[in-house]
């Protein structure tokens, strides 16, 4: 590994061992269930280990870096308590006089701006794909190819695990609507991110070292 490539890799190793600390803490006792933490956050996880993975081939920008650690910690919230019991969401249920606890649309909100910036950093660097409308196309029907097979997910998990964890990871709350709500909150997050982070990521990726041969 290149001298730019270890001081490049700092932060991401920070950001792991941070990740590491707070699973172990969070998957010890949660109020949910570790079955229920698994299935939540286990996602998340194999998608972090698919970047350590492809590292040395395959750096990223911080940028996509912090955002996969703070999307890590939305699903570990949820999968702690379940989507559905989230203190958080049950506060804002009270205070703003909602039906249900919301928070399950923050995590779906969140599942459109993570794969919305990787997706653009790898159509950028690994394709001949240029900045522009076809990119701002592409990149959005991945986040909605992604969110669309979430649910499909969330659906086989529900018919094969036990009823109460089915139940809790779908996290429906009775909302038959729930998950066309979850498919569109993930394509408003990339149609958010692409403009207003769009400028802040090729500064990110612009730093990017060269990968070890």
């Amino acid at each position: 590994m290149t001298p730019e490539l270890r001081k490049h890799a700092r932060l991401p190793l920070v950001l792991l061992a941070l990740l590491a600390l707070i699973c172990v803490v969070t998957v010890w006792s949660p109020p949910a269930g570790r079955v229920s933490w698994c299935l939540e956050v286990g996602p998340g996880l194999v998608e972090v280990a698919v970047l350590a993975a492809v590292y040395r081939r395959l750096p990223l920008s911080h940028l996509v870096y912090i955002a996969t650690f703070l999307h890590l910690q939305v699903l570990i919230y949820g999968g702690f308590y379940t989507y559905a019991l989230t203190p958080l969401g049950d506060w804002a249920k009270e205070a703003l006089h909602l039906t249900r606890n919301h928070y399950d649309r923050v995590g779906h909100f969140a599942l459109g701006v993570v794969p919305c910036l990787l997706t653009r950093e790898v159509l950028l660097r690994c394709t001949p794909l240029r900045r522009g409308g076809w990119l701002f196309f592409l990149v959005c029907s991945v986040v909605l190819a992604f969110a669309a097979f979430w649910e499909l997910l969330e659906w086989w998990t529900a018919l094969l695990a036990a009823p109460d964890v089915g139940t809790a990871f779908l996290g429906s709350q009775g909302d038959v609507w729930d998950a066309q709500w979850d498919m569109v909150l993930a394509l408003i997050g990339a149609l958010i991110t692409l403009p207003l982070l769009g400028r802040a990521h090729d500064a990110s990726m612009a730093k990017v070292p060269a990968p070890a041969k």
